[in-house]
């Protein structure tokens, strides 16, 4: 895979708007290290969700309804002053959920009786020490725990202390643009990094679009409005080094791990330093 990505003699990302010239940018080949690697692309975990069931799909719309319930809470219904639910509506319209499950999400996180989540985060290590995190929303914490904890002991690895492994993980926003055929893959990296975005890769597919997570909205809004087909615009944990798992036994193991904390209905979110999860 060829990756362009932003290039200084500093290494930072202060590139004047219209500047993204050969001064700037560097064509790569993908190693080991860079965070678009086998596993890790987003555009290919667009491609499994696809391909789940229709419960799967339900447990993905319970999981984003609560993310907007939280956000909604936190920052109150309007979208127009809610840049958390302005995102997260557009989250659920990528997924497929229906403008009328969304107005009622909204509606209901409005209510005086509404339910309440709290957003609690695990670390821990699977098999042969693959870095996890866990990201859960819940209304009952003892519960989670307990859960969370049993699927690492479960399935060979084991839970730790907060900030075990967060550490080796950066987070990042993560855009993905799909490549129809049609797309001049120099005008959107040009485009894509006038808005404001840190890194530009291409994958098989798609574009992938690295910008700051507080900045993902904003990028996204830029690039629709210029006609863009935007796939999923979301926040990623990007890990700095990757464990490659050798015996049938651990990959089993790792999939596992990871298949049942996907189908947990309190796990929001799962990132992982496994290299050869595909």
């Amino acid at each position: 895979m060829t990756k362009r990505e932003l290039w200084n003699s500093g290494g930072s990302a202060d590139i004047p708007a219209g500047t993204a010239d050969r001064h700037h940018i560097k064509n790569t080949t993908e190693e080991k290290g860079n965070h678009i690697m086998s596993g890790h692309s987003k555009w290919k975990n667009i491609m499994h969700k696809k391909e789940k069931t229709d419960a799967q799909r339900a447990s993905v719309f319970t999981k984003i309804g609560k993310e907007i319930s939280i956000a909604v809470k936190e920052g109150g219904p309007d979208p127009t002053s809610n840049s958390r639910l302005r995102d997260l509506i557009a989250k659920a319209k990528d997924n497929n959920v229906p403008n009328d499950n969304i107005d009622r999400i909204i509606k209901k996180a409005s209510a005086a009786d509404a339910a309440t989540y709290e957003e609690i985060t695990y670390e821990g290590y699977g098999p042969s020490g693959v870095a996890v995190i866990v990201e859960t929303a819940t209304d009952n914490r003892n519960r989670t725990a307990a859960e969370v904890r049993h699927f690492f002991d479960k399935y060979g690895g084991n839970m730790g202390q907060t900030g075990c492994v967060g550490y080796l993980f950066t987070e990042k926003g993560v855009i993905v643009i799909e490549d129809d055929g049609k797309v001049d893959e120099e005008k959107l990296m040009e485009e894509a990094l006038e808005a404001g975005a840190e890194d530009f890769s291409a994958d098989e597919g798609a574009f992938e679009i690295t910008t700051e997570p507080s900045d993902v909205g904003a990028i996204r809004e830029a690039l629709e409005a210029k006609g863009y087909k935007v796939v999923s615009a979301d926040r990623d944990m990007i890990p700095s080094n990757y464990i490659t798992l050798e015996t049938d036994e651990d990959i089993k193991n790792m999939n596992l791990l990871l298949e049942r904390l996907d189908e947990n209905d309190d796990v929001q979110s799962v990132f992982h330093n496994w290299e050869n999860c595909d």
